[in-house]
Parts: C-alpha cells; sequence; structure tokens
C-alpha cells in the first residue's frame, strides 16, 4: 500500500514514527499521524489549518495524552513542590551505588529499547491508514496524499486523531467538501 502514498504522505508517516520515538511511546498512534500531519507543509495540513488545528493546538490537548499502559514519568515541578528533588535523588544513589547506577534499572532499558528499530502502529492508526487508501478510491486519485490521510483520521474507529478533531468541530463531510473546491491538488 505505501508504494500509492504521495512521497508528502511517506514523510508525514515518517514523522509520526519520529514522534513516538521521541515520545517512547510503544506504538505510533493515530495521534502521532495527525501531529505529523499539522508539522508538515501539504495541502492536509493547510486544511488544518484554515479551521485552528495546528501543531500547538494538537500538543496542547489532552486528549493527546499519554495511554494508560504508559509508565508515568515523574513531573519534576510536583515532586519539587512536595520537596523532592530529583538531581539529588539521583547524585545520592549514584554515591551509594556507583556513577550510572539508574541506567542500569528495567525502566531505563524500557526507554532506551525503544530509542531505535521498528515502532508497530496501533489499531487506530492502521485504521486510519486503511480509510486513507479507501478515500483515495472513493474520490478516484492514483495515489495516497496527505488529505487521505486526514479523511481517514476523521472516522470514528481512528483513536485520539478522531477525538480531536472532532473536538474542534470538524467533520468527515466537511473536509470533502472542501478538498472538492476547485484548486485542490493531491500532496
Amino acid at each position: 500500500m505505501f508504494e500509492r502514498f504521495t512521497e508528502s504522505a511517506r514523510r508525514v508517516v515518517v514523522l509520526a514514527q519520529e514522534d513516538a520515538r521521541e515520545r517512547a511511546d510503544q506504538s505510533i498512534g493515530s495521534e502521532h499521524l495527525l501531529l505529523a500531519l499539522c508539522r508538515d507543509d501539504t495541502r492536509g495540513a493547510a486544511l488544518l489549518a484554515a479551521r485552528g488545528v495546528t501543531a500547538a493546538t494538537v500538543e496542547a490537548d489532552p486528549r493527546r495524552a499519554a495511554p494508560p499502559d504508559r509508565p508515568c514519568l515523574p513531573d519534576r515541578e510536583a515532586l519539587a513542590s512536595v520537596g523532592i528533588d530529583l538531581d539529588e535523588v539521583r547524585d545520592r544513589v549514584e554515591q551509594a551505588f556507583g556513577p550510572g547506577a539508574l541506567d542500569g534499572t528495567r525502566a531505563a532499558r524500557r526507554v532506551r529499547r525503544r530509542l531505535w528499530g521498528h515502532i508497530p502502529f496501533d489499531h487506530g492508526a492502521t485504521k486510519v491508514l486503511e480509510l486513507a487508501l479507501r478515500e483515495a478510491i472513493r474520490r478516484g486519485d492514483r495515489s495516497i496524499g496527505t488529505e487521505h490521510v486526514l479523511l481517514g483520521m476523521l472516522h470514528r474507529e481512528t483513536g485520539r486523531a478522531s477525538a480531536l478533531l472532532r473536538a474542534r468541530g470538524l467533520t468527515l463531510d466537511e473536509v470533502r467538501a472542501a478538498l472538492d473546491e476547485p484548486g485542490t491538488a493531491a500532496q
């Protein structure tokens, strides 16, 4: 299927993988695809920006929060507010057990493991890509562009991206109609 993706749509998938890797997520979700789409200069991004959806609004949206099975990383400010200094804790552990003692923990290995290698798509992201193909076929387009990826995100069963976009008032019918306006080219 990826051979039918335009260069821009492929770049969005790569950016989504990089976002998931940076966040140490175990899979690429539709929210990663949405953020990547907003960060790229494409037709899909332009459609979103025209409706007030930008990388900043996606990143700030609480619906983009980490999945419940992701380990919760301590919030430095919250711990400091109750008198816990993470740097001091690290220094004391290293004094007692040697330099780099925390680097060998299970939690450190789990995060390190995600920094390279294949990151799978979760169900929602897989569904977005499948629906992008269907939307391209429905429109009679020969390739899958970023606008098709956006249309795929607007279906309900596609995870967090769908919820983020619906909360901002975007609908599948509205974006389809915007794409039918003159001057819309696939990217």
